[in-house]
């Protein structure tokens, strides 16, 4: 009885803290709603909605400021979609070689390695793109300078692949081995097997990992002003570009008046912009299952 009696209170414990956990997390995310809607909204109406959103000029500095953010949008809109465009792929294929096709000594190598990746800071992916990228690119297709989108969405494909390929593989590994072993019972080949039997039940996963991805993607600052020229221009592909992560990281520490304002609103943007994506990207999942 006193067993009885001990474990019952460890498991109404443990659920206390369990839930209080739980409780914590969505008052966070609360907190930061208030907060950036508290911050964001003043500058807003100040500058006006459609102005500011739609406005293609930032030039929060000058004598006559101006405050239009499309050009940032638009970057990070076509930034993440060009990284998930290349980075996703890869990843995928990635897992599945680790978690299905590659000899266990070369799957655990391949595995630290992906493991080393996602422990790397984003200044030192934003370092290597300097010195390797950058050039690169700008050697490649003749231009005078490398700093711009292509190189930002290459640096942000390589972010995103710990993510894509530690989530997908788990999911992976998670399928039931009597789903391959019937499929090659059926006389399947070990590829079909992979793909038409284990990546179909596994696409919950993997869709979850593409979700991971778009938020790494579309939240990263520190590496994507270091090889993007962080230039407030309207995005092109090989032009010198500012996301909206960077107009943020670049102007907070001297900004002051309507310009941190403007910020703040910013921020609360790119807050609401994420929590959208998610949301079409859950609903696109939930339509799937």
């Amino acid at each position: 009885m006193n067993r009885k009696k001990i474990s019952n209170a460890i498991e109404k414990t443990m659920n206390i803290i369990f839930s209080l956990c739980g409780i914590a997390a969505v008052l966070g995310v609360l907190v930061i709603t208030v907060f950036l809607a508290a911050k964001g909204t003043p500058a807003v109406k100040e500058i006006g909605l459609a102005e500011f959103l739609f406005g293609r000029v930032w030039a929060s500095t000058s004598d006559n400021p101006s405050y239009g953010i499309l050009p940032f949008i638009l970057t990070s809109v076509y930034g993440t979609l060009g990284a998930i465009i290349i980075g996703v792929p890869i990843g995928i294929m990635c897992a599945i070689f680790i978690g299905k096709m590659a000899p266990p000594r070369i799957a655990n190598a391949v595995r630290a390695s992906v493991e080393l990746l996602s422990g790397i800071p984003s200044v030192v992916y934003g370092l290597v793109g300097m010195i390797i990228v950058v050039p690169f690119v700008r050697e490649v297709f003749n231009l005078p300078d490398g700093a711009n989108l292509f190189s930002a969405i290459i640096v942000l494909s390589v972010m995103i692949l710990p993510s894509v390929i530690s989530v997908s593989e788990t999911a992976l590994r998670a399928v039931p081995k009597e789903y391959e072993e019937a499929s090659l019972a059926l006389g399947a080949t070990k590829t079909e097997t992979v793909f038409r039997v284990v990546v179909p039940a596994a696409k919950s996963g993997i869709f979850t990992s593409v979700v991971l991805g778009v938020g790494r993607a579309i939240g990263e600052a520190m590496a994507v002003m270091m090889v993007a020229g962080n230039v407030a221009n309207m995005p092109k592909l090989f032009g010198s570009v500012r996301f909206l992560t960077t107009a943020v990281a670049s102007e907070m520490s001297y900004s002051s008046g309507l310009q941190r304002e403007a910020l703040f609103s910013i921020a609360l943007v790119l807050f609401i912009f994420i929590l959208i994506i998610n949301m079409v990207l859950n609903s696109i999942k939930g339509g799937k299952q």
